[in-house]
């Protein structure tokens, strides 16, 4: 009796062996096949704020999408699988609405006609399942469009840039969103003008070209921005030509053709020295407009 219950110990554990070898076999043997949602992650600077999104793009696979797997009236995970995240490294606007920096949930709720755009403070939550409105950092309304261009695959995407905005457009198949980011480059650029500039002297001479490219840019004093620059040209060691150029563009920007010629010259001469064949076709197309 002893003998055959070692017996069927050993077949059990033999048994238990094959299976265990059968599972590893299937496995390790298991077919690689890509992600049916990949995740993405895209990322950048607008102004002074490093912005990131981190999502899931589902394809259309011959399904309708607006009002289908963009479900019309309720919220959205913005993506397939895990909620999409979108993240500030400063303080920004949306749509000029303040908003705290850090990492939120990007969630929408879809019209034909309109897109609620939602950040909420809870990252937790898989897809949309556990949403609550009681989380919003912010929620605000744009016009969705219908572009004739075809997207088989949700597409985040960045656009327009500007020194301290951009766009951020969400699309898929016939169906757009977009909403604009604004980070605080003005207060933060003046601040330091007034410190370095006005208020003191700068370490460094180069700091006076950023001042005055900055006033020439923002269409503030052109006087204070040819000091400036006179003083960038004075304090470098070598003759550059991108600051005689800026130099001839507030030069133009004040009236006086005649020195601002004369100084695009001098940028163009100093350009091809350089080789820089693009600032020579600027000083051409310069000279040519004052002409």
């Amino acid at each position: 009796m002893k003998s055959q219950f070692i017996k069927i110990n050993k077949l059990k554990s033999v048994g238990l062996l094959i299976l265990i070898s059968f599972w590893h076999l299937g496995t390790i043997g298991q077919i690689a096949m890509p992600a049916p949602s990949p995740t993405f992650e895209i990322k950048g600077p607008v102004g002074f704020s490093e912005v990131k999104v981190v999502y899931s793009r589902p394809s259309a696979k011959g399904r309708q999408v607006a009002g289908n797997l963009i479900p019309y009236n309720e919220v959205w995970r913005t993506g397939a699988n895990a909620s999409t995240k979108i993240s500030f490294s400063e303080d920004v606007k949306l749509n000029g609405n303040a908003v705290p920096a850090g990492e939120y949930a990007l969630y929408t709720i879809f019209t034909e006609e309109t897109a609620t755009i939602i950040l909420s403070k809870n990252l937790s939550w898989w897809g949309a399942l556990g949403y609550d409105p009681k989380e919003d950092q912010l929620r605000f309304e744009v016009p969705v469009k219908h572009p004739s261009s075809h997207y088989e695959t949700f597409t985040i995407s960045f656009s327009d840039f500007t020194t301290n905005s951009a766009n951020l457009n969400l699309k898929w198949e016939h169906t757009k969103a977009m909403f604009s980011i604004e980070s605080d480059v003005e207060g933060k650029v003046m601040e330091d003008i007034r410190t370095q500039l006005i208020d003191g002297i700068p370490e460094n001479t180069v700091s006076y070209f950023y001042g005055a490219s900055y006033y020439y840019d923002t269409d503030r004093d052109p006087k204070l921005a040819l000091q400036w620059i006179d003083k960038a040209i004075d304090g470098s060691e070598e003759e550059q030509y991108w600051v005689y150029h800026v130099k001839a563009k507030i030069l133009a920007k004040m009236g006086d053709k005649k020195s601002a010629i004369e100084t695009a010259e001098k940028s163009m001469e100093l350009a091809r020295i350089g080789k820089n064949m693009d600032y020579v076709r600027l000083n051409e197309k310069l000279i040519q407009s004052l002409k």
